[in-house]
This record gives C-alpha cells, structure tokens and sequence, in this order.
C-alpha cells in the first residue's frame, strides 16, 4: 500500500514519539547508520521494528526451538531451549529498555538475533567447534550469528539488518562493548535470563535443591525465579540511571559474579549434567571431516560458500546451524549402518 494511501504515515509518527519521550541517549531509528545496502523506508515500520520481523521470520530463528540451551535432549517439555532462552531475553530487555527510556524496539532486535549462530548441543557444540576450528581462528557463536544474518539467511543475501542491530548481536559478549545503551541493555539480560533459567532448570532436573544456592545469593535477589529476575532488574535500573552506564551496583555485580561461579561449578561443569558432552564434540567432528572429504555432497548453496568463502568455512556453516536433532540424524545416516531389509 502507498504512503498516500494511509490518512497518516505510522512510521513517522513513531519517529516523532521516539524524538519525545525517549532518553537524550537513547539510540533514536531516525539517527541509525542505517544498511549496508540502502533500502526504501517501509511506510509502517521503523528501520528496528522491521528488523524484529525479519529476524523472526529467519530460518535461522525456528531452528532454535531444537537447539540446546544447557541440557542435552533432556525428558521433559518444560526445559529451556535456545528459542525459549531468546524470548526470555527479549522480554528483560524491553522492561529494562522501557524502564530506561531507550529504544525497545532496537533492543528487542538484538535480542532475537543473538542466538542465531549458535551451534546444536548448547557451549558443548561451540567448544567442539572451536576445537575442531582451532587451525581457523576457532569458533564463537556471536560472531557466527553476525555471520548469519549478514550472509547465510535468504540464500546468501543475508537479512540486511541496520548497523546497531548488528553491533548489539556481534557484542552481546565477548571483549567488545557494544555501541548502544541498548546493545549493553541485552548483553546484561542475556546474562540475567540463563543464570536464572539455569537454575530453574537445574532444580527440576534433580541437579540443585533450592537450599543448595547460597545465602549470600538468595539474601541478595531473593529465592524464586521472578523474585531474583525482578530484584536484578530495580538494581540495574537504580544504578544506570544514577551512573549513567548499563550496569549493576557494585555489591549486586560481586554477588551476581559469585552466582555465576556457584553456576559454573555445580551446574555448568557437574557431571551428572554433563555426562553426554564428550560425545558431542564426536558427533560434530564425524560430520564435519566427511563434508571436508567429500565436498560434492554438501548442499548446494553450501559448495557455493565453500568456492567464495573457503571449504573449511563453509561446513562450519552448515555444522553450526544444524539442530541437535538433524546433527545426530546426519552422524547416523552416515556412520550408522541401517537395518538389513528382509523380504
């Protein structure tokens, strides 16, 4: 529909708001860098809000509904998954963005896209990968995500997101800050929504007891999921509108550190947790040496990348944006001999 087909252009009006009611710091759509190719404005949607669709409309995006989160193909329905983690993120990232006066729709962006390049079987797949990349570079999934969405989806057109869109995914960990109060507001929810969900997740699977996690941390945030996620939030919006920068308080960022560390050392390194990992990094080099050995038998679009981008490259692609299930259904049609039909 044409502009002059509407009493009133939306996306301007949103423009207009934005330049009202949000933050001097904010990070307004009208000020972006904008694409690396230039497109006409969308009458509707402002450069961030078309952002949002197209990243969940992505391939990549549905894939992560069958991608681990932390637990490897867990029974039971109500374990989280990297889809399940992204949304979570998401919706920390707007209240705090909401509450901070910064862009919500920009922040929302980043945290759809963040994921995106995660590999299947959680950080397992990504040390695996990393390990079997060693000789490359390595492997991280926030820059496989910028990856994604820069040249992998739509068949090689990549989405054509705007700069600080992308940014945000590329710096949501990792060294580099972000460029935007808003690409700092998801790196911080990403950590919020995993230490909690982990936990939550680590006490239905029988890994914690609620009185395993110490006092210092539920005296600090609290012994309930929503209680710690909410009481993390008042701190962070405190502290960042008396400082002006995207952080916690000092004594919530000690305590918060201590909790990823008691994370790490019951949780993300226990056993009974881990105990399938060390066949991951098998299953992800098995696939990976065939499709290296025997190049003609990747997907088309993939021998594509593997002429402009380089082989090694090009199966790193095509092994990361598998889910758990098409990784363990590949390794098997191709190691595993099939059943002998009788007739």
């Amino acid at each position: 529909m044409a502009t002059e087909d509407f009493k009133r252009n939306p996306r301007e009006e949103r423009l207009d708001l934005e330049r009202q009611i949000l933050s001097p710091r904010a990070s307004l759509a009208a000020a972006s860098k904008g694409r690396e190719r230039p497109e006409p404005e969308c009458d509707i949607r402002t450069c961030y809000q078309r952002d949002i669709d197209r990243i969940t409309h992505c391939k990549s995006f549905r894939r992560l509904k069958h991608k681990t989160q932390v637990f490897l193909q867990p029974e039971g329905d109500h374990y989280r998954t990297r889809l399940t983690h992204t949304l979570e993120v998401a919706r920390i990232g707007r209240t705090i963005a909401r509450s901070l006066s910064l862009n919500e729709d920009l922040a929302e962006a980043i945290a759809l896209g963040h994921d995106l390049g995660h590999t299947p079987f959680g950080h397992a797949g990504e040390y695996a990968l990393g390990d079997i990349l060693e000789d490359e570079g390595g492997f991280s999934h926030n820059q496989q995500s910028l990856r994604v969405v820069d040249k992998l989806e739509l068949d090689g057109r990549g989405l054509n997101l705007s700069y600080e869109v992308r940014n945000g995914i590329l710096c949501h960990t990792g060294q580099e800050q972000p460029s935007t109060p808003e690409g700092s507001v998801i790196r911080i929810a990403d950590r919020i929504a995993y230490i909690n969900h982990d936990v939550d997740d680590a006490i239905r699977a029988g890994i914690l007891r609620e009185t395993d996690i110490p006092s210092e941390i539920t005296c600090a945030f609290g012994t309930k999921h929503g209680e710690r996620i909410n009481n993390l939030i008042l701190d962070l919006l405190s502290e960042s509108e008396k400082s002006g920068d995207i952080s916690f308080s000092p004594q919530t960022a000690f305590v918060f550190n201590s909790f990823y560390h008691f994370m790490w050392d019951n949780v993300y390194r226990n056993m009974k947790a881990k105990s399938e990992e060390r066949k991951v990094r098998g299953v992800l080099k098995g696939i990976f040496d065939y499709f290296c050995d025997t190049p003609d038998e990747l997907p088309g679009d993939y021998r594509a990348i593997a002429v402009k981008d380089g082989l090694k490259r090009a199966v790193s692609d095509y092994v990361s944006g598998m889910t758990d299930k098409y990784a363990i259904h590949t390794y098997e049609k191709l190691y595993i001999p099939a059943a002998w039909q009788v007739r």
